[in-house]
């Protein structure tokens, strides 16, 4: 059962540093409670209250963390059924396959498409996070050195480990180091075999059931041995029935507690479909559908890059608007004589903007005014965008040292706010500029400092 803040308050030092990065200790403890900050971030919390508080807040789903150093990726850690009850927590890893079977060309194709598909999108880098390392063969030579080709090639990348013999996987396991891969998968064959690899190893195992059933059984046996971080297969190599599975399982551990399913999956639209566009759409229902992991047989843009949008999408917080720091942000190189345009710190309005303003090739001083992620016209209504707020920004800000003029680009919908902003800033000249974002290039080549 989980604790209330109150509970969590108590069992802290009560020191109140906030060397945490909250305030006070109550805070932390409410934060704790609700599930947005863990208990290990306290640096005087005794390691059997982190076990305690730990266990008792835990998320239904097990929060699972593979890799390691800068590479760390989280799964699991989801508390609710549906994203407006609260909101998903971990996005979906998204993992491209390759084989001991695969001949060399090939396995260095998907790397390289693996390294060379990203994407930034509102300040957000897109791409995919995993590369499966699977023994086809049942040669443990070769799946090491598989293994030791993509530890090498793809630095970043997260690794799964795909193999029957428990012997083959400690071998490899121990080729990545800190780079914690995930073990797969247990049987009810090797799971004691493959459960003592996971303790030596330290790396979170695979349950590779035959059925939900099953799944359940090898689960509750891994579990007994000692072993707390799993990942789930169900088996299940049809759209239906990975599904129905999925939904099941997160149903169980959610609305239940049903630990043997409180654990993040794994799913392969690689086996479900030898269609690349049939395996996207496959990928695509799991992701909305609870995955914590989807592996797909290759990586294409065309495919991929809608996978990772909708994969953004569903796990950005419905509830946190997207923003960017208020700053001064220099665009194109700008010197003194560069125009200062000013807008609202909403991710996807400033990115628009500084793309325009970028693709002008005009160099320009960009500032951005905290308005907690409210667009220019929402956040002038309520409040946070006034020319007060604006002026007494602009002079805290330091642009006045980064240009030898005095002239003030606004955003188009805020005329109406040009003679307030004059008032407040009386030696600058405001400019109204385009109400529209692709108006600016031919706007910005056009502008000249005011005398």
């Amino acid at each position: 059962m989980a604790l209330t803040g109150i509970q969590i308050l108590k069992m802290l030092p009560k020191k109140n540093c906030g060397e945490c990065g909250i305030p006070t200790c109550l805070a932390f403890a409410m934060k704790v409670a609700a599930g947005q900050t863990e208990i290990g971030e306290c640096p005087y919390v005794s390691d059997e209250v982190k076990e305690q508080i730990g266990e008792a807040s835990a998320p239904p789903i097990r929060t699972i963390k593979l890799g390691g150093g800068e590479h760390v990726y989280t799964i699991g850690g989801e508390t609710c059924l549906f994203r407006h009850e609260k909101r998903f927590e971990n996005p979906t890893g998204i993992a491209v396959l390759v084989t001991t079977n695969q001949a060399e060309d090939e396995v260095a194709g998907r790397l390289e498409r693996f390294k060379s598909l990203r994407y930034e999108r509102v300040g957000v880098m897109l791409k995919a996070d995993m590369v499966a390392v699977k023994d086809a063969t049942g040669d443990g030579a070769a799946f090491t050195a598989l293994t030791k080709k993509v530890l090498e090639t793809c630095e970043d990348a997260v690794l799964i480990l795909i193999s029957d013999n428990a012997d083959t996987l400690a071998a490899a396991a121990k080729e990545c180091g800190e780079r914690k891969p995930l073990l797969f998968g247990a049987t009810l064959a090797n799971a004691d075999a493959l459960a003592k690899v996971g303790q030596e190893c330290v790396c979170p195992v695979g349950v590779k059931g035959a059925n939900l059933d099953e799944t359940v059984e090898i689960s509750e046996k891994l579990q007994a041995a000692g072993l707390k971080d799993l990942v789930l297969d169900t088996g299940a190599r049809t759209v239906k029935a990975a599904f129905e599975d999925n939904v099941v399982a997160r149903r169980s551990a959610i609305k239940a507690k049903y630990k043997p399913l409180g654990f993040p999956t794994i799913t392969f639209p690689c086996e479900i479909t030898d269609d690349s566009m049939l395996e996207a759409m496959v990928a695509s229902v799991m992701i909305a559908k609870y995955a914590g992991i989807v592996v797909l047989s290759d990586l294409q843009g065309d495919t991929l890059f809608p996978l990772l949008l909708e994969r953004l999408n569903i796990f950005t917080d419905p509830q946190r608007p997207m923003v960017v720091q208020e700053d001064i942000y220099p665009v194109n190189g700008p010197g003194e004589d560069a125009p200062v345009l000013i807008t609202c710190n909403f991710s996807l309005t400033y990115f628009i903007v500084s793309g325009e303003i970028e693709g002008s090739k005009v160099p320009s001083w960009l500032l951005i005014k905290d308005t907690e992620g409210l667009s220019v016209l929402t956040a002038w209504a309520a409040g946070k965008f006034g020319a007060d707020m604006i002026a007494q920004f602009m002079k805290k800000s330091g642009i006045m040292d980064k240009v030898k003029h005095r002239e003030l680009i606004i955003p188009g919908y805020l005329a109406s706010m040009k003679g307030e902003l004059e008032e407040e800033l009386p030696e600058w000249k405001i400019t109204i500029g385009p109400r529209e974002a692709g108006h600016l290039p031919a706007f910005l080549k056009e502008w000249k400092p005011s005398a």
